[in-house]
Parts: C-alpha cells; sequence; structure tokens
C-alpha cells in the first residue's frame, strides 16, 4: 500500500476511534452501548460530564468527571444509588449531598463513614462532589470575582447534573463536616428552599464571632491560598462576609430543618486516643468553634428556624463524632426528605 494511502487508512482508523472512546464516556449509566440513544445532558452553564466508573460489582456507586466552567478544570463527583435504582425509570430519589471538610476530597465519607452501608437501607441518592479547599463560595478575588466558583459548582452544576440524568429529585439535603458543615449551613441560606434538611457537623457556623476571621484567614493561609481571595478582607469587605455567614442567612433558612452539632470544650472525650496533648489542633479547633455552633443554634430559635443541636462538650475536630452525628441525624434527615427505608 502506498505511504499516503497508508496515512489515510490510520488517519480514519484514528477518528474512529476517538469516537469510540467518546462515545464511552456518554453513554447514560445502565445502559448498553445499542440502547444508548443521547448523550448525558449539560449543565446550564454547558459544564458537561467526560466519563465515569462504576466502583462495584452490583453497580450501587459511580464516580463521574465534570468539566467545570465555574471552576475552569474537571472535578470527580461521587454517587451512591439505592436499591432498585434504574436509568431508564421514570422516577426520582431523595438526594444527600454531603460536602467534605478542608484538606481532603470527594473520597471522604465513604473513606471515613459507614455511609454508602447505611444509604443502601433507604430510597435516597447520596453525592460527595470534590470541594478542595474552595471554602463553599464563589471567591471574591478582591472584587472581581471568577474563578473558583465553588457555590455554583455545588449548587447549580452538579445538582443539574445529578437531575437531569440520574434521577435526583428536588427533595434534597445538604451534610457536612467542618468546612464542609459551614458550606451546607450556608448554602441552606445562599438558596432558600433548595434544601429541606441541613446538618451541619462541627463547622463555623458564625463567622463574625470574636477570633473567627483570624481563624479561618489561618486556616486557609495554610492551605497555601491568598485568604483574602475567598471572601474578601473581613474589615473592608464585611458586606461579603455577612453574606456568607450562616448565621446572618437564618432569616432565609426557615424553609430548611437544621440538625447542628459541636463540641466545646477542648477537652478529651470518648473516642479520642488517651495521651493526646492538650494543645492538639483537634482540640483547639472544637473550643473555636463550637461557640459559633451554640450562638447560631439560639439564634435559629430566637427567630423560629426549626432546629436539633447537639452540643456535647468534650471532643476532638474528627470523624468519630461526626459519625456518629450523622447516624444521629440520618432518621430525621430521612423523614424530612420523605425518603422511605428499603428491604
Amino acid at each position: 500500500m502506498p505511504t499516503e494511502s497508508r496515512r489515510r487508512v490510520a488517519r480514519r482508523a484514528g477518528v474512529l476511534l476517538s469516537s469510540a472512546l467518546l462515545g464511552a464516556t456518554v453513554l447514560p449509566l445502565g445502559v448498553a452501548p445499542a440502547e444508548a440513544a443521547v448523550s448525558l445532558k449539560k449543565a446550564d452553564d454547558g459544564s458537561y460530564v467526560t466519563g465515569y466508573k462504576w466502583l462495584n460489582k452490583d453497580k450501587s456507586a459511580f464516580d463521574f468527571y465534570l468539566q467545570s466552567t465555574g471552576l475552569g478544570q474537571r472535578k470527580t463527583v461521587r454517587v451512591l444509588l439505592p436499591k432498585g435504582w434504574k436509568y431508564n425509570s421514570k422516577q426520582s430519589w431523595p438526594v444527600v449531598y454531603a460536602y467534605h471538610g478542608g484538606n481532603d476530597n470527594y473520597l471522604s465519607w465513604t473513606r471515613s463513614t459507614d455511609i454508602q452501608s447505611l444509604a443502601r437501607k433507604w430510597g435516597v441518592i447520596v453525592v460527595t462532589p470534590e470541594g478542595a479547599n474552595g471554602s463553599y463560595t464563589n471567591w471574591y478575588n478582591y472584587g472581581k470575582g471568577g474563578k473558583p466558583k465553588w457555590e455554583d459548582f455545588h449548587l447549580q452544576e452538579v445538582r443539574q447534573i445529578m437531575e437531569r440524568n440520574w434521577h435526583a429529585g428536588g427533595s434534597r439535603a445538604a451534610m457536612g463536616i467542618s468546612s464542609g458543615a459551614q458550606g451546607a449551613c450556608t448554602y441552606a441560606g445562599r438558596a432558600p428552599g433548595m434544601f429541606r434538611y441541613a446538618a451541619c457537623f462541627s463547622g463555623v457556623l458564625s463567622m463574625s464571632s470574636p477570633g473567627i476571621p483570624s481563624l479561618l484567614m489561618y486556616t486557609n493561609t495554610k492551605a497555601g491560598q491568598d485568604p483574602y481571595s475567598i471572601w474578601g478582607i473581613p474589615w473592608i469587605n464585611k458586606a461579603n462576609w455577612d453574606a456568607h455567614d450562616p448565621i446572618k442567612l437564618l432569616p432565609k433558612m426557615r424553609s430548611t430543618r437544621l440538625y447542628v452539632s459541636a463540641g466545646t470544650t477542648g477537652e478529651p472525650g470518648p473516642y479520642d486516643k488517651p495521651g493526646t496533648a492538650p494543645w492538639d489542633i483537634g482540640y483547639l479547633s472544637e473550643r473555636a468553634i463550637g461557640p459559633t455552633v451554640q450562638a447560631f443554634a439560639d439564634e435559629a430559635r430566637r427567630q423560629r428556624v426549626p432546629i436539633t443541636s447537639h452540643i456535647y462538650g468534650p471532643g476532638r475536630h474528627s470523624w468519630p463524632y461526626w459519625k456518629r452525628e450523622m447516624h444521629t441525624a440520618w432518621p430525621q434527615m430521612m423523614s424530612t426528605l420523605g425518603a422511605k427505608p428499603v428491604k
């Protein structure tokens, strides 16, 4: 075969292979290639799924990869499916969006808790998206705005992709730990009516409390970021801080049932290893965060926003306590969402 002919054949084979690979990334989950008729739907801002991967043989969990317009990069989202879920189903399911803490990632909840086995007992979808160290907000960037837009990523892009492609319904809960807890309660106020329930474990819920701006600035500086790019400079850009402060957003949360919890004393609790130093960051964190959670709970009751709180005193800023709180909040969360137990 002449050289030019071989090149044409090679180019044609490359095009066909690329098309086949591209087609494999957009096939609806649960649908065989021969049955696939349409690609996955995009979010309003053009964000789209580039691929997905099943995580187990019974196909009850998968990761998908979302090319985000608001972030300008690809991020991973983990999804846990309920028993009876089918791609071609005509029904939708209640959904829990679970947000991780700082210096962690979307694997956090399935790595550190039994959320997958817990959720399988209920007719509910669980979504654990990436949050990086984005502080669950569209960054202020000294008043210029722009990327990264973490709030848009979570509340618009991920939500729309889930609802348009995988039967996530309009009965939603937000749940988070640490900065993800701050995010869950902030989102409930930033998007009134979007979440029927918000469970916030050990999150800063009053950003203007004494010492808290400095704590947040230090935490984000330690993560290698410009802390003033996130919400702005506290004493100069106060309006933007207030617009993202959970306690100041409480009047917009009346349609959301809240559950909040935290330790307060910075002393050893029942799940802590003996001999942990009193100056351990886990103890210091709860001692600083706990009063903000108590203030939030008190203010919610004053404003008659429905809330359940568990201010438990001793205990570190750590997963054993958050796992316990998840199990405590879960029945009320499922009831609020209208999720039913499954056999």
